[in-house]
Parts: structure tokens; sequence; C-alpha cells
């Protein structure tokens, strides 16, 4: 049948209950027309399926899949086409389990370093995060399975995600925050995107017309549906009415009886859900096919594929003297427990149960490697202990070269918190330190999903920053070091000297209800480059056991309309004697400019493979958005006329070639924002401490209210941390804590996730992510005692609905 024919025999409840979730992992179908249930689950960088005959629950228990690299990885390769084939696996595993739709990828700004879910996303830049992810979609959705941009948008912390406001300004949401979902979409069309679960400017994502509906479908040409994240649906009707047709997961018919009442008051025109239902249904249908088949992958050709995408991702950051690759017949010392029980996934909802795991020691082996070997320290604990330490530098002493294998450990990163600094353990480096002292030829390799510090940096010769590498890991780490494959891949993001020195350090991640985004469009490289700070390693940065020479510049025109594309051409030579690809950066740079803009953005790459004296010319093409900034006088692209700096190098601060362009506007009548008198700091990129009257002049409004008022009642909108000022919020907060210090290990990643949703979780989320269990009843009950109106009343409302609670229970532990 049609979609409209359907629509014409679906009942108001069968619609309503299409547009939310049947259970935690499927959505709804409609038995008696057909229609089927499907199955949405997470990723991004593996398939985290439920599994149907799992005992222990949790996030861990999940049918066994191939681990891959994640985001933060793969994004060094800077290669789209790699990520399409690992979207094609991505695609067979999940046509293996029935699973419909895959939850990713993450296209979120790395605005901080400290965002404990960096991992999972791309990049600081915008372009190559969406390349990436375009790469990625176009690999799963040709296998006929769906894929789920998130988070959109706004969303670069973890810390109060549920209830914060992301306060920018719209020239920096639409340059910064927005443009990788643009690239995505316009590049991939995903079946889905996911909304996050902040507000932006007030409005929370679920419910904002402007971003779900004037800019993802009006302006980009969104085609498929807008799905929740896991929870973040605030007011229901209103969400439906500005774009978002899916609610997930299942509210247990609490958000469904809201809709069918606004339809039939007349609050929700049924025409609005009938939209939403046709989007639905074309999804659905989408998916059928891959639903029939008996689909098996091939487990040993996807190991393999995950050993190639994270050796072509693994970044070389220091190479003193060309003491990698190692010379295999030395003697040669591995310290660390990380080189036997790797850091190769982040955690939270994105943790894999692999198929296999292969560690770098089992890797060398396999390289011919005999080593010896010593822990150093004690991964599950950050204290240094002398004697692991004495008995490693024992080890290391008798060695020719030394590989010391370091980073950060699971509790320093995971969903649902931000890390507080960028230090590595303390018992790490402290290993390091002390081999260093012992052994002259000393190599660090480095695990973990985000930039850290690096203290004893000058002491060592090399340093190999293997990220998280994925179940096949240990095998490219090795190969690299034993020279079996050339490292290519260079830097998605800056590595800055210290925490100090990212321009939103001294406001991340936001005071109260809000984050103040005031750096604007500084983050990353554009921050660094433009205010000429010193970093550690730069973006687009990275080495090879082989040099190459960029020569050649030229530009098809040297004037061209900003309706003209330009085509950019230069050479690169391999002058080394070894194999190996190269990744050049193509960056734009307006040489004087009414608007402020940053020192230079990066407008195209190209990766390269080179044999050892071979040549190879690189074509690029830029069209408009290359010269572009966003206007928000005429709301859209526009060109300044002007010079243009076109620098072509092989990282933000290595710039090889460089010609210029003029470019002549079309749009000769714009008025060019000028804020030379009302935001000066934004020309000379000195951010770290905008005023509140330069802030306002770019968001066009007061600055919003960031602190609660203590007056005002509490609603289920609100988290139980935002009543700790009160007499039972209090001690609500105090018990949560003890619990949960019980609970959790002090190692155990997942305890801080559950703690901050504990409390940061709004208190809707009890009823809606319980799929009733908690009751609107119970939870009124709550509100009563947090804002003191006859707690005794509020309790015994808990306690009456305890009943009916256990009773739906069972199938909320089953379905989760």
């Amino acid at each position: 049948m049609k979609n409209k024919e359907i629509l014409e025999k679906l009942t108001l409840e069968e619609k309503v209950g299409l547009c939310s979730g049947k259970d935690f992992w499927h959505m709804k179908g409609v038995e008696r027309l057909g229609i089927p249930e499907i199955m949405l689950t997470d990723g991004p960088h593996g398939l985290r399926k439920k599994n149907p005959e799992g005992k222990n629950g949790g996030l861990s228990d999940s049918v066994p899949s191939t681990c891959f690299p994640t985001a933060a990885t793969t994004a060094c390769s800077w290669d789209p086409d790699l990520l399409e084939e690992m979207g094609e696996a991505l695609g067979e595993e999940c046509l293996q389990e029935k699973v419909s739709v895959i939850l990713g990828p993450g296209v979120n700004m790395k605005r901080s370093p400290l965002c404990g879910r960096n991992f999972e996303y791309f990049s600081e830049d915008p372009l190559l995060a969406g390349e990436m992810a375009a790469g990625l979609i176009k690999g799963v959705q040709s296998k006929n399975v769906g894929t789920s941009v998130k988070h959109f948008a706004v969303n670069s912390q973890e810390a109060k995600r549920m209830t914060i406001d992301s306060v920018v300004d719209e020239r920096t949401l639409r340059e910064i925050y927005l443009t990788a979902f643009e690239i995505a979409v316009k590049k991939g069309q995903p079946w889905t995107v996911m909304n996050a679960y902040n507000k932006v400017n007030g409005t929370y994502c679920s419910e904002n017309a402007h971003l779900q509906k004037e800019i993802l479908r009006d302006e980009w040409g969104f085609k498929g549906i807008v799905v929740t994240d896991w929870g973040a649906a605030n007011d229901r009707v209103l969400g439906l009415k500005n774009g978002n047709e899916l609610e997930m997961p299942c509210s247990g018919g609490y958000n469904d009886e809201k809709l069918c009442k606004a339809v039939r008051d007349g609050s929700l025109d049924e025409s609005v859900l009938d939209e939403s239902v046709d989007s639905l249904l074309s999804l659905i249908k989408k998916s059928e096919d891959a639903l029939t088949e008996n689909y098996q992958y091939d487990i040993e050709a996807h190991n393999a594929l995950a050993a190639k995408i994270c050796a072509q991702s693994v970044v070389l950051l220091k190479n003193e003297d060309q003491i990698l690759p190692i010379d295999t017949t030395k003697k040669i010392a591995v310290i660390g427990e990380m080189a036997r029980a790797p850091r190769y996934q982040g955690a939270g909802s994105s943790i894999i149960n692999p198929h296999k795991l292969t560690d770098a020691f089992e890797g060398l082996a396999a390289c011919g490697v005999k080593a010896s070997f010593a822990p150093g320290y004690d991964k599950k604990k950050d204290v240094v202990s002398e004697v692991m330490i004495a008995d490693a530098c024992t080890v290391a002493k008798q060695a020719d070269i030394a590989l010391v294998f370091i980073g950060l450990t699971e509790e320093y990163e995971s969903e649902g918190y931000d890390r507080s600094h960028l230090n590595l353990p303390v018992s790490h480096n402290k290993l390091v330190e002390e081999i260093a002292k012992v052994n002259p030829n000393t190599v660090v390799v480095l695990s973990g999903g985000s930039p850290v510090v690096m203290p004893w940096l000058g002491s060592v010769k090399a340093v190999l920053n293997g990220y998280l590498g994925g179940q096949a890991g240990g095998t490219a780490l090795a190969q690299i070091i034993c020279g079996q494959v050339n490292p290519c891949g260079k830097l998605a993001e800056t590595y800055p000297l210290s925490l100090s020195d990212v321009p939103c350090s001294d406001i991340y991640p936001g005071r109260g209800l809000t984050a103040e985004h005031r750096e604007g469009l500084y983050i990353g490289y554009r921050y660094y480059d433009s205010a000429k700070k010193e970093v550690l390693f730069p973006f687009g940065y990275g080495l090879s056991y082989t040099e190459f020479e960029y020569s050649d510049i030229k530009l098809s025109s040297d004037s061209i309309l900003d309706s003209d594309t330009l085509v950019l051409s230069y050479k690169i030579k391999n002058i080394g004697s070894t194999d190996g690809a190269e990744i050049s950066q193509v960056y734009v740079s307006d040489r004087q400019s009414t608007v402020y803009r940053p020192a230079k953005e990066l407008r195209a790459f190209k990766k390269v493979f080179l044999k050892a004296g071979e040549e190879k010319t690189v074509e690029i093409e830029l069209s408009k958005r290359a010269f572009a900034y966003y206007n928000v006088n005429i709301n859209d692209w526009h060109v300044e006329s002007g010079e243009f700096d076109i620098l072509v190098g092989a990282s933000s601060r290595d710039i090889r070639l460089s010609a210029t362009v003029t470019v002549e506007s079309t749009a000769k009548d714009a008025v060019v924002p000028d804020y030379r008198q009302s935001a000066p700091c934004y020309y000379t990129a000195e951010v770290k401490a905008v005023p509140d009257s330069a802030f306002e002049a770019v968001l066009g409004h007061a600055i919003p209210d960031s602190e609660l008022d203590p007056s005002q009642k509490l609603t289920i909108a609100n988290s139980l941390g935002d009543a700790k000022h009160t007499k039972w919020g209090g001690r609500i907060n105090g018990l949560i804590d003890k619990i949960m210090n019980m609970a959790f290990k002090p190692d155990d990643p997942n305890g801080g996730m559950m703690k901050a949703m504990a409390l940061e979780i709004p208190i809707r989320n009890f009823i809606t992510m319980s799929s009733g269990v908690f009751s609107e009843k119970m939870a009124n009950g709550l509100l009563m005692i947090l804002n003191g109106d006859h707690p005794g009343k509020g309790l015994g409302k808990i306690l009456g609905g305890i009943g009916g609670a256990l009773k739906k229970l069972p199938a909320l532990l089953k379905s989760i």
C-alpha cells in the first residue's frame, strides 16, 4: 500500500503511536496493516545491539561486533573514502543483526578538549568533520541501512547536557556548529538526524523550529526524519509541530496521550501529524528489504579493515634521529600495562563488545619482535608504584629501545561527564620520566580520545599517537612501529600547551543554566593561529617516514566573481626513499575585511599516495563558500569583495605554497556587519575574556540569565541537581552521591556517567525514560517534596505508585 492509503486506514492512536518507540530500541509497527517494527541501535564506530540472550544487562551486554577506531581516530586519516569502506562494513553488520538504523556518526564540534565525549566526534573543524561523516553515511546507506547524524546541535559538553542552554550568535552557529551537519546532510542524505538534549538560544533542540524546519529542511533540503536523542523530548506537541517526527524511546504512553489530546482539542492540526507519519512510514519501507535478508558478514575481513583504518589514522608526532621504524633485530623493551591491556574505545553508549582484540604486544610479536615486558603501573588506579617503576627501569636498561605505552585510562573520559584537566595519569607520566633517564632511545605510544599535555616530550625520542584504535589497534601500531606501514595520519584537532591556552577554558562548560559561547568563531586552530598562540602540536600536523615537497601552485584565474569556481592545482613529490601518503590542506585567508574573520580557515584537503620519487598534481575546486562568511544582515552566505590568499600546507602552521585571488561579490547591496566599535576583541582574537557588551553586540540581544531563580518553583523540566538548594533536594543529592560511591568502584567509568545522569536528568525523563514505571503522579509527588509543598503528601503519591511501578518494571528491564 502507498503511504496515503495507509494513513487513511490508521486510527488516531495508531498514528500517534508511530511517532514514538515501542520500547528502547524499536519503532512501533501496525501488524493489522502489515507495517513492521524496525530496530535502531547505538553506533557509531561499531554496532551496539542489546544481546537478547544477555544476563548481565548494562552497556557492555551487547552482541559481538567489530569495534572500529573511534571518530577522533578516523578523523586523523583525513580520508572520506576510507570512512565509506568502514560504513559499508557497519551496514553489513546491521544487516546480519536486522538493524535498520545505526545511531551515528557524531559531528559535534570540539569546542574544548575537555568534553568527555570528544572521542566520539571527528574534529574542531566543521569541513573535516562533515566530509568524514558524509563518507561514513554513504557507506552505511549503500547497504540499505540508515544512519542518524548527531547531536543536532551545539552539543559540545557533557556537563548538564540535558538542560543546558547553549548561547551562541547566529554567525558562529552557522559557520562552526552547523556546517558539519550541513555537509553531512547535503552530501550523504542520512535517513535520520538526531537532535541534542540541550537548548540552543533558549529553545530545546527537540522543539527548535529554527534548527529543525527553517535550516535542516527548508535550507538544506533534508528528506529524512528527526529523532530525539533518547529522552530528549520536552514538550512533545511543540516538538512534533516544529519538525521532530520520532520520540525515542517509548514514553509508556505519557506523550502519546498528550498528542492525542492535542489533536482532539484542535491545538495540533492532524495534517501535521499525518506529515510526520508519512515520513515515518517511508523510513520503515526503506528498511523492509534489509529485514528480509539472511546476511552474514565476514568477521575476519572486518577485523582486517579495522586494522587498515587504524594504521591510516595513527599520527607520528615526533621522530628524533629517525628512531622509528625500529630495527627489529635490536633488543626491544615494551613498558606499560596498556601494551597488553589496551584502551581501544570510549565509554558510554558507544561501547562495543568486540569479536576479538589484539593488543600491541601481540601485534609486535606477529611482526617478529621478541620483546621483554614490564607493566610499569596499575592501569586501574593512578598511584605511582616505585616498585613497578624500578622493575620497568631494570627491563628498559637492558634494551636498545624502550617502547612505553601510556594514555588516558577509561575513567578519564566518558560520555556523561567532562574532564577537568589535560593531564595524563600521574603514574604514566612518572614512568616515562624515569624510563627516559635510563634509556636514551625511549619511544612513547599514546592512547586516548583527546589531547593531553606531555611534560616529558623533550626527554623522549619519538611519540606515536594511536588515539583509540579499535579492536585491531594493536596490529596497526605494531605495523607502524616495525615499518610495515608508513604513518600518514594528521591531527584533526590542536594540542594546546596548557588548558589555560584554550580560548573557552575560563567559561567552559558554563555557569548555571547557560553555556555562553563567547569565543564565537575562535575555536581550535581558528583561535590559536589568529592569536598567534604557541601550541604543542598544530591542527593538521603529522610526520611520515618519508618527506614531501610541494611546488608549482596555479590558479585558474587571478580574479573571479563569487559565483565562479576557482580551480587550484599544485604538485606534491615524495622526495624520500619510502612509499607514503601525504595529506595536503588548503586554507583561505581574507586579506582585509570589514567583518572579523579568523586568520585562515580550512576549505579543502586531499590525501595522495606517492611511491618514493613519485610526483602527482593535485587539483581542487573552490566555490563561493570557500570565501564566504555568514552575513546576519541578509541571513545568507556572503563574500566581501577583496583579495584572498590561497594557502597550501602540510598543517595549519606549515604553509608550503600560496597564491592570491581577487573575488568580487555579486551581492553588491548587502551591508557587511561591522563590529569594530562594538566588539573590537573579535578582530584581534582576544576572546579569552569577552566583555558583556561585545558578546551582546554579536548576539544581537541581551545575554540571558545564567542563574536558577531559587524563588521559582521547580518543574518537571528541572533536575534533582537543580534542587540541591532546597531542604529535601540537598538531602536527596547527598544520598545519591553515597549510593553511587557504593555501587561503582572508583575506576569504573560508568560510575561518573550514572551519577551525572541521576543528578542532571530532568524529572520529566523519570516518566518518559522509564516507560511509565515512574508515573506522572509520582513525579508530581517528587516535586511536592523538592518544593517543600506538603512533603508528606508528596511521599504518599510516590508510595502509592510503587505497586503499579513494580508491575511495569520487568517489561522495562527486558527492553533496555
